[in-house]
């Protein structure tokens, strides 16, 4: 009998190792994939997690959308309602399509870093301390208007250490923003981090309060790489956004952990163009990579770029060198691959903004908005020195040309236009 109380015993106290073995294995387990997320390293994974639904940003929406509407919702609830409506249901159709004929223009700038120099602008003069009238008439005109904010909204948290340039500016100042017109800006960038979390989630109440959407970073790795729709002219806008630039491991988003969307391995960003396309019509990917003074491109860039487009974006655009780099297509899609700085500092110089006209049915067209920044209020390029520059573009792109006006004209294989 002791023989088999003690056989009894034995047993039972393995299977309790067994079980407690286990559950040790589970906790290490969890830690581990928290900790693989914070360093990037889940980026290349399918996430457990819910995704947060995609938002829908409407700029504007016409009477008739909204009539269209309510008369699809109500055939499909009430039974015969359809062959009544049969007539009307046309007629909206039709001024959708029309309405989606219409060409919408998109126009991006580079970095964006607003300074105590440039706060004192603005306050001394309003926002025409900081641009032109002329040059912010040109970005009010466009439907959508997106740039990179390369600093944190929030007189929070300590500038990070051994870092040689830190940048945050207090959050009233992203009423600069607002008369600009900036619909949406990337936040995945080396800045916007530079004062930590606290600063980080400041700036999305501060963009948030102002009705200014943002991409790219967020208060978890699900909202770092969600995707936003503007919808305009009964057109869904996507835009997604990534780094390719931070400074440490850390600013990774977590599953619970505010920070960055990044893409030193492009699968985890082409996983979310792939889902993206599926929810929109046009699909722009804003990236911040490269290597700062560098007019050419790296050939990674070059690479993502084209992996992204085959993935379904509809148009790469780049940040970070600081400087103009090239432009391309591939596939008849536009490739920016840096608009250098654009309200930063004097140093910037000659740049330009990156403008998108797209309608249905129709190639993207693609245009330059160039402006000198050497002083404030930065404004728009003088005539006489456009010829100059848009020849220097060319020199430094692939395979296109760009006429008087700035319209930027490609061919098929990029090979540069004149050759036979």
């Amino acid at each position: 009998m002791k023989n088999i109380m003690s056989a009894v015993c034995t047993v039972s106290f393995g299977i309790l190792l067994i079980v407690l073995f286990l559950l040790v294995l589970h906790e290490y387990s969890a830690a581990s994939r928290g900790a693989e997320v914070n360093q990037g390293v889940l980026l290349q994974t399918e996430m457990t997690t819910e995704p947060e639904e995609t938002s829908m940003f409407v700029l504007e929406e016409s009477a008739s959308m909204e009539e269209h509407t309510s008369i699809i919702e109500e055939r499909e609830s009430v039974p015969g309602v359809f062959l009544e409506l049969g007539t009307e249901e046309t007629e909206k159709e039709t001024e959708s399509e029309t309405q989606r004929k219409t060409k919408t223009e998109l126009l991006f700038a580079g970095d964006i870093c607003i300074q105590d120099y440039i706060a004192g602008y603005y306050d001394n003069a309003g926002i025409g301390g900081v641009v032109t009238d002329a040059l912010r008439e040109r970005m009010l005109a466009a439907d959508i208007m997106m740039a990179n904010q390369e600093f944190a909204l929030s007189v929070r948290g300590e500038p990070m250490e051994d870092k040689q340039y830190t940048y945050e500016i207090a959050p009233h100042y992203v009423s600069i923003f607002t008369d600009l017109g900036i619909d949406i800006v990337t936040l995945a960038n080396n800045h916007a981090l530079d004062y930590g979390r606290d600063a980080l989630l400041d700036s999305f109440d501060a963009l948030d309060g102002a009705g200014i959407l943002y991409v790219g970073a967020g208060k978890n790795f699900e909202r770092a790489k969600k995707l936003e729709i503007i919808e305009k002219n009964g057109v869904r806008f996507g835009f997604l956004a990534a780094s390719r630039v931070i400074p440490v491991t850390d600013w990774n988003a977590g599953f619970d952990t505010p920070g960055m969307f990044t893409t030193y391995d492009p699968s985890a960003l082409i996983r979310e163009i792939e889902k993206g396309k599926e929810l929109c019509d046009v699909l722009v990917v804003y990236v911040h990579w490269g290597v700062e003074r560098n007019d050419f491109p790296e050939e990674y860039q070059k690479t993502m770029a084209r992996q992204y487009i085959d993935a379904g974006a509809d148009a790469v655009i780049g940040s970070h060198p600081h400087v103009m780099q090239g432009i391309e297509y591939y596939k008849g899609k536009p490739i920016a691959y840096s608009l250098g700085n654009y309200i930063f500092t004097p140093r910037t110089g000659i740049g330009a903004m990156f403008c998108l006209s797209w309608s249905e049915g129709e190639e993207m067209e693609a245009k330059l908005v160039p402006f000198n920044a050497s002083a404030f209020p930065v404004k728009e390029l003088e005539q006489e020195k456009r010829e100059d520059f848009f020849r220097y573009m060319e020199k430094i792109s692939f395979g296109i040309s760009i006429d008087e006006e700035g319209r930027i004209c490609y061919t098929q294989d990029n090979k540069p236009v004149n050759e036979p």
